[in-house]
């Protein structure tokens, strides 16, 4: 909103310097001059018309004292613009970084030299908030230009079944209304993650107790006939762990918990083992999988959104576009947790996850 100009803060600074030390000095030769007052005799003559008297010594301590303000005023107004100059030459700097940064460039840094004091701790406050904004616009252009792009395959395919079924109305029509079925609920998943990924990122949702050990049980028993395809043993252990979140949020966390470890899992044979506990005062999630072996440099990224852990998985039914990970990650960032990823040796992955616990 528009503001009208008013002084500077220099100006002002230097003002109050110059005020300071002027009534610092008044004080000073208020203090001088009743000194002396009161061991001078109020005596206009004198002892033999030599002695000092209060006449006198008005007479040559008052423009002596008016030359000592004076110049005391112009003192404080030159030295208090210098000191002040350079007291805000720093916050000069951070302006100059946040319009700069205003301007839509990011990689810019302050990087004040000198010691510890509250200018250097609000540029290096500064510079870490550029350094997170510029890591966090860079992820939304990523997820973005990703997320179109998984859109657009869906839609694609879509596109070319009905100009299939155009050009060839002999065509099987249940097949193609199967197919359309298929890639619609594809693209309807998707959407749907994305914006639960955006809700949960925002973290605007109600808090309530949940206990991780039902939410396990309820998302195992919904993946149970996937698992049972599939010839996978899930199994769910441990005891209750009440946590401080969303019942729906973290309900898809461990759905896709669960459905990453099966769908990321042995052909044949696999396991998963779901647990929950209370300790600490935080409520533990460990999720365990048989599956190939992963590479360690992949783990880190399996997080990332529309990161999938295997290629075999693109072509599975229930593979989904790559952001079950990435939604668990928002969702348990979104509740102050923590999560942790680690390839088992033997193959396989083991997710480990954190919550405080509901303490009301």
């Amino acid at each position: 909103m528009p503001r009208r100009p008013g002084l500077s803060v220099r100006l002002r600074l230097t003002l109050s310097y110059a005020g300071f030390l002027a009534v610092a000095g008044a004080l000073l030769l208020a203090v001088v001059w009743g000194y002396l007052l009161r061991y001078v005799p109020d005596n206009p003559q004198g002892l033999l018309g030599i002695s000092p008297n209060r006449w006198l010594l008005v007479r040559t301590f008052f423009p002596a004292a008016a030359v000592a303000m004076a110049f005391l005023l112009v003192f404080g107004l030159v030295g208090g613009w210098f000191l002040a100059g350079r007291m805000l030459a720093p916050l000069d700097r951070i302006t100059a970084a946040a319009r700069t940064a205003g301007s839509g460039s990011l990689s810019h840094r302050i990087r004040l030299e000198g010691r510890r004091d509250e200018f250097r701790e609000l540029a290096d406050a500064f510079d870490t908030m550029l350094g997170r904004l510029e890591s966090h616009v860079a992820e939304e252009r990523r997820f973005a230009a990703n997320a179109s792009h998984e859109l657009r395959t869906p839609l694609a395919i879509s596109q070319t079944l009905l100009d299939v079924a155009r050009e060839d109305p002999t065509r099987d029509r249940d097949q193609l209304i199967e197919r359309l079925q298929v890639v619609n609920r594809r693209a309807i998943d998707l959407t749907e993650a994305l914006l639960l990924l955006s809700r949960s990122d925002r973290g605007t949702f109600a808090r309530e107790g949940v206990d991780l050990s039902l939410v396990a049980e309820e998302a195992a028993e919904t993946l149970l006939p996937l698992a049972e395809r599939r010839g996978i043993a899930l199994d769910v252990t441990g005891g209750a762990a009440r946590v401080g979140g969303s019942a729906e949020l973290l309900l898809r966390m461990m759905t896709n918990l669960v459905q990453n470890a099966v769908v990321h899992n042995l052909p044949t044979g696999g396991t998963v083992t779901v647990h929950t506990e209370e300790r600490d005062g935080v409520g533990v999630v460990r999720v365990e999988n048989t599956g190939p072996v992963l590479a360690p440099e992949l783990v880190p990224t399996l997080t990332e959104p529309f990161q999938r852990g295997t290629e075999r998985a693109r072509t599975d039914e229930h593979a989904g576009a790559g952001l079950g990970l990435a939604l668990v990650h928002s969702v348990v960032r979104a509740h102050a947790g923590t999560l942790d990823l680690a390839a088992r040796p033997a193959g396989g992955l083991l997710v480990t996850v954190t919550l405080p616990t509901d303490t009301r």
